[in-house]
């Protein structure tokens, strides 16, 4: 459920604003998503899993801290954001 090292390698590349950033609202909202799109599967075949959506929850809530956190910062990026991944609003 967790990703590979060479996916993140390529989702901090992709989102980045410059080499190695991995610190960005960007790149952490990027890998958050990967990871919630993982569990999503995950649960398509372990639906009583109930540990685990616990942990899908808490990755939702951050998701979503970040994503007011950059749309209150800069809303051109937000928006940016949300189109490059695919996410609604």
């Amino acid at each position: 459920m967790s990703i590979s090292p060479e996916r993140k390698e390529a989702l901090i590349k992709e989102h980045g604003r410059a080499g190695g950033d991995t610190g960005s609202p960007e790149v952490q909202v990027a890998i958050l998503t990967e990871r919630i799109q993982n569990l999503t599967e995950h649960f398509k075949g372990h639906a009583k899993d109930n540990h685990s959506r616990r942990g899908l929850l808490m990755l939702v809530n951050k998701r979503r801290s970040l994503l007011d956190y950059l749309r209150k910062k800069d809303g051109d990026r937000y928006t940016a954001l949300i189109a490059k991944l695919g996410l609604r609003k």
